[in-house]
């Protein structure tokens, strides 16, 4: 999904909010307020965090929905319900959020010159000369993703570069906030946000973490390459080899961005796309987008071959809209790879150039 990029974070810290919860006892006929004892743990534990309560409070006090997702993460993972009330107890509901989602819609037809006006946003100076001089100082990590891989170091850098601007807009949501409020008050998508919170949950065990502590978009992306909790149990890997997998750490974003796109079968030293020659107008009928299929020999039957001579089984047909009128693209096996971090043709788009032009000026110096 797209991220709106937000407040610069100094990734290597995260100061954010601690992780101490309180919780209440009825003594008589008024309510004690009494410090949190130490977590409870079961046979296979808690995340971290001195999170205890009886019963739920804050914000989502009262919810039916957070009540049977803690019924869940108790019966199916082993987590104590006491450390899941006392951490859930001080989850905050973000009516920003909500606000914003609905002001979405589910989709967008681009306009005249849409894709011109998408692709200044990212192919400029500040894309460019940052990812250039991210290459230079992680050198070293994106040769050796590279090799390890076989995903090229300008794509793994376009990735950075359109979502984060290489950490400079990291998100300062909490990301227990955003999925809480997503997944119990935003029906359209609640059971994917729902999965992503016990993913979360399942992340900040696996690594020992405060489940409170991460911060991200306004959706839950986390790190230079804005994993969702599924993506990072999937693909995060510990590049730098200290033991954790750190998403905001360059090195271990680095390696789990090329794990991402190796996991949906990227092809080493294969192309991304070419620009198509169109002779008449036959083109103008056909369905086009990252999710298309065609071999090269139907696209030239109605007057469409790439520029390049690459061999493909099967293609996709890119149309583009540009300020000068629509542009044809055709895309191989790695440009579908690229939508799978984002389904979106100028997504992917977006990326693919942005790389090109950093490794041309990065070895071009």
């Amino acid at each position: 999904m797209s991220r709106l990029p937000l407040t610069l974070l100094a990734a290597a810290s995260l100061n954010l909010l601690s992780g101490c919860a309180e919780h209440e006892m009825k003594a008589g006929t008024g309510t004690v307020v009494r410090p949190a004892p130490p977590p409870t743990r079961d046979a296979v534990g808690d995340a971290a965090g001195a999170y205890h309560a009886l019963r739920l409070g804050g914000d989502y006090a009262g919810y039916p929905g957070l009540e049977r997702f803690i019924d869940r993460m108790v019966s199916r993972h082993g987590f104590s319900r006491e450390y899941l009330y006392g951490l859930f107890s001080q989850a905050r509901r973000k009516a920003w959020t909500i606000e914003y989602m609905n002001r979405e819609k589910p989709t967008v037809t681009p306009g005249p010159g849409g894709w011109t006006r998408y692709r200044a946003k990212f192919l400029d100076e500040r894309h460019i000369g940052a990812g250039v001089d991210f290459w230079s100082r992680h050198a070293a990590a994106l040769q050796r993703a590279s090799q390890q891989y076989g995903v090229s170091p300008e794509h793994i850098l376009g990735i950075m570069g359109v979502e984060t601007v290489y950490g400079a807009n990291l998100g300062n949501h909490r990301v227990i906030d955003a999925l809480t409020t997503l997944a119990f008050d935003y029906p359209r998508r609640a059971a994917y946000f729902e999965g992503e919170l016990e993913n979360l949950l399942l992340m900040a065990r696996q690594q020992h973490q405060d489940p409170s502590r991460p911060v991200g978009s306004f959706a839950g992306a986390m790190g230079l390459g804005q994993f969702m909790p599924s993506s990072f149990l999937k693909y995060a890997v510990d590049f730098n080899g200290d033991g954790r997998k750190d998403l905001w750490d360059p090195e271990d974003a680095i390696g789990s961005i090329a794990n991402y796109f190796a996991g949906f079968g990227w092809r080493p030293g294969q192309p991304v796309t070419s620009p198509a020659e169109v002779a008449g107008s036959q083109a103008e009928g056909l369905k086009t987008g990252f999710d298309t299929r065609y071999t090269l020999a139907e696209l030239a039957s109605y007057g469409i071959r790439p520029k390049s001579d690459v061999a493909a089984d099967e293609v996709s047909l890119l149309k583009l809209s540009a300020t000068a009128g629509d542009v044809y693209y055709i895309g191989y096996p790695n440009f579908y790879v690229i939508t799978r971090y984002n389904h979106s043709t100028y997504y992917a788009m977006a990326v693919h150039q942005l790389g090109q032009a950093i490794k041309q000026r990065y070895l071009g110096r």
